[in-house]
């Protein structure tokens, strides 16, 4: 599957990015949504199942409220870090974390009455057919009537390209000088975004350095919409903010809420 590279050597600088940019803006979000969503159905069946779940940014703050959570990544490197968290946790939580591929979910059919995409993880599958598959996937693991929810990157289509700029500095618990060096291009003819990242990490004497690429889609929210129409959903709402606002072209998150037919068919 094209896109999954560059993923486990992220997985070091990943939370430290993250804290630095989109920070825990939409973790409550994701919250009241598994709140929202898993309210009406028996308390045996309220399971969310996340696809790229990465080290756990939205995973552990839902099991913290008691949400029932199976998470699925591709990478081993950040699943690591996601099971070493859940080993120095107090409280005891549900979370079942799995190494897989999201194209060929390994659940049983109608098993989850929701599935979470957060923040553009669908945007790494760069290849139709494979976000045809994964969106069918969704489709059969949902049970029917549930919900699936996913994020785009709301900027990703028009990021302006540059090159070697500085665009995060700090430092890490340990005292450590973090620098990140990135460059973006836009390869307009495939749609795709390129990240080429360069990160640097000061300790004392020692310096460890990095570099990788993600590659994201530049896919826009009407035609993500449309391709949830073809898997067989049946409803789609279209969110503008975390607080939950309609959606428009300027609107600061793109964030898509989309229910799978009562009947359970899929459109072939």
């Amino acid at each position: 599957m094209q896109g999954h590279e560059g993923w486990d050597d992220y997985a070091p600088f990943y939370d430290w990015e993250n804290a630095q940019t989109l920070g825990k803006r939409d973790v409550p979000f994701w919250v009241n949504v598994s709140r929202q969503m898993l309210a009406d159905w028996p308390a045996k069946r309220r399971r969310v199942l996340e696809l790229g779940s990465g080290t756990g940014r939205i995973t552990f703050p839902l099991a913290r409220e008691g949400v029932r959570v199976v998470g699925i990544d591709r990478s081993a490197e950040m699943l690591q870090r996601a099971r070493l968290r859940r080993r120095r946790m107090r409280k005891k939580v549900s979370i079942q974390l799995v190494r897989g591929d999201i194209r060929h979910l390994p659940f049983p059919r109608g098993t989850f009455p929701l599935v979470i995409a957060p923040y553009g993880i669908l945007q790494s599958l760069l290849r139709e057919r494979d976000l045809a598959a994964t969106l069918g996937a969704v489709h059969d693991t949902l049970a029917p009537g549930g919900i699936f929810g996913l994020e785009l990157v709301a900027d990703l289509p028009a990021w302006r390209e540059y090159a070697d700029r500085v665009t995060l500095r700090g430092r890490r618990r340990n005292g450590a000088r973090i620098t990140l060096t990135e460059s973006v291009r836009q390869d307009r003819r495939k749609k795709l975004t390129l990240f080429e990242q360069a990160y640097e990490e000061r300790l004392g004497r020692t310096v460890t350095r990095k570099q990788f690429t993600l590659t994201f889609r530049t896919l826009t929210v009407h035609q993500m919409a449309a391709r949830l129409e073809k898997a067989g959903f049946d409803a789609v709402t279209l969110l503008g903010n975390y607080q939950g606002a309609p959606w428009d072209i300027r609107a600061e998150a793109w964030i898509i809420l989309a229910q799978k037919s009562q009947s359970g068919r899929r459109l072939r």
